[in-house]
């Protein structure tokens, strides 16, 4: 595949540029390695830091919110012209579908609009005080912005991050992961093309340990934005620490779906099934918890088991039903956890094509059924293809078992019941719940986040220009 960009530059005060280490750009789906992509350094982000500081001082800071708008909106126009080029860069770096590549990047397009059109809609209040002042508060951009994003949804995590922090009129210093950072680069260009000001979007991809070190350390950002893994998000909750830096953070997730005994099966199996399998289950929101009322559990795990034996595993470009994971390393982590499944519980296994390559890091999708709540499988994220279906008995168990993790992102409730319905939204510990669907297409109005170790702040929606903005209260004494 030919790139209609240099892979290998930074991109730092509207200049790109080459690094002077390099990383190996590496295919899920074959295990070769086709190419390089920058190695920034500490240095690089501090040259990002201070472009970004040079654009808050100059056209980008001074831009009325309307004209901001008018810039994210040409950038969602360009990256909806290049949503074909964009998934097969998107399937060839990170292994995913092309159908799914295609939606992430029709999203991405879809938070530029959605922050374009938010950029000039966010205002103060008056606030009723004593008589001879007048009391108003103004929401204010927090400056330089760090961002780091994960591999499993450069583009999505991209678009609800940096989109609401230029819609707020922060400058923003990006680092994507280091596994997965050609369509940052490439909306790097879109967004110069649509007239984006230099210094405001910076990128600069590199190791974690080393540019995503500097970044979330650095005395001159002054919010930083994480989704990843719970130590990661740890690591970097520290280092902002050190410097009274406010962070958002969206980590892990043991997402439930509760399936009642009067739940629609023939609506909810599509729901049940892809919400584990999407993205090689490489997904924080990703529904690997299915828990059934224990007179409908023989059914659903029956129904699901087919539809899992006829899963098709194979290269990114072939667009079966699922891809290959990211990396050699988290199969193995995959097939670790996997093999902890007890004696007789996998209930079916979806099939890797016999023509996939032999160095892709295929992973077959797995359906446990009939285990303990308490088993590290119902416990701890596998971030990979698989499910475990628990049974219960009543609602009370299901909720027990539904919050019984250290995660708290996303859960899914399966009943015809309203009264049920909005008992559950209310109990179950969630940044999100959904009711008779799961993910509700995705929804970027949608403000998401989660609880416990799932994470804290909000991303996706209004909520988001509040968490890049600060609140300033004025007090006016007239007489």
């Amino acid at each position: 595949m030919t790139l209609w960009y240099d892979p290998r530059e930074i991109l730092i005060g509207g200049q790109w540029r080459r690094t002077e280490g390099a990383l190996p750009l590496e295919d899920p789906s074959t295990g070769e390695v086709w190419g390089e992509i920058p190695r920034g350094m500490a240095a690089d982000v501090d040259e990002a830091v201070a472009a970004a500081e040079a654009a808050l001082a100059g056209p980008w800071g001074r831009m009325p919110a309307f004209e901001r708008g008018r810039i994210l909106a040409r950038i969602g126009q360009l990256v909806l012209e290049r949503a074909d080029d964009l998934a097969q860069i998107e399937a060839r770096d990170v292994g995913k579908p092309l159908r799914q590549a295609r939606a992430d990047a029709v999203a991405m397009a879809r938070y530029m609009e959605f922050y374009a059109g938010a950029a000039d809609k966010l205002m103060g209040e008056t606030i009723p005080f004593l008589d001879g002042y007048t009391v108003y508060t103004l929401r204010e951009p927090h400056g330089v912005t760090g961002h780091i994003i994960p591999w499993n949804y450069p583009m999505q995590i991209l678009g609800r991050s940096v989109g609401a922090a230029l819609a707020m009129g922060n400058a923003c210093v990006l680092k994507p992961a280091e596994e997965a950072c050609l369509t940052a680069l490439a909306f790097g260009r879109i967004a110069q093309a649509a007239g984006l000001p230099a210094g405001a979007l910076n990128i600069v991809p590199g190791l974690g340990e080393e540019a995503g070190a500097a970044l979330s350390a650095h005395p001159g950002i002054h919010h930083i934005s994480f989704t990843g893994s719970v130590g990661v998000g740890s690591l970097i909750q520290a280092a902002a620490a050190r410097n009274i830096v406010p962070v958002t953070l969206e980590l892990g997730g043991k997402s439930p779906q509760l399936v009642f005994e009067d739940a629609d099966l023939d609506k909810a199996l599509p729901f049940l099934v892809n919400a584990g399998i999407q993205n090689a289950g490489q997904t924080c929101s990703a529904s690997s918890r299915i828990l059934v009322h224990r007179s409908r559990f023989a059914e659903v795990v029956e129904r699901m088991a087919a539809r899992y034996a006829a899963l098709r595993v194979g290269p990114a470009l072939a667009d079966l039903d699922v891809g290959p994971v990211i990396s050699a390393r988290q199969r193995q982590i995959i097939e670790g956890m996997l093999a902890l499944a007890p004696q007789g519980r996998i209930a079916a296994r979806g099939q890797i094509v016999a023509d996939a390559p032999a160095g892709g890091h295929y992973v077959a999708p797995t359906l446990i059924a009939d285990i303990d709540p308490a088993h590290r499988l119902a416990q701890d994220e596998i971030f990979g293809p698989a499910q475990v279906v628990i049974p219960f008995d009543d609602d009370d168990q299901a909720v027990a078992i539904a919050n019984g993790t250290a995660y708290g992102l996303v859960a899914g409730v399966w009943t015809e019941n309203g009264a049920r319905q909005m008992r559950m939204a209310r109990r179950l510990r969630a940044g999100q719940v959904f009711l008779n669907n799961y993910g509700a297409a995705g929804g970027v109005e949608l403000p998401f986040g989660g609880v416990g170790k799932s994470g804290h702040g909000r991303e996706k929606g209004f909520e988001a220009l509040y968490g890049f903005s600060v609140l300033k209260t004025v007090a006016a004494h007239h007489g």
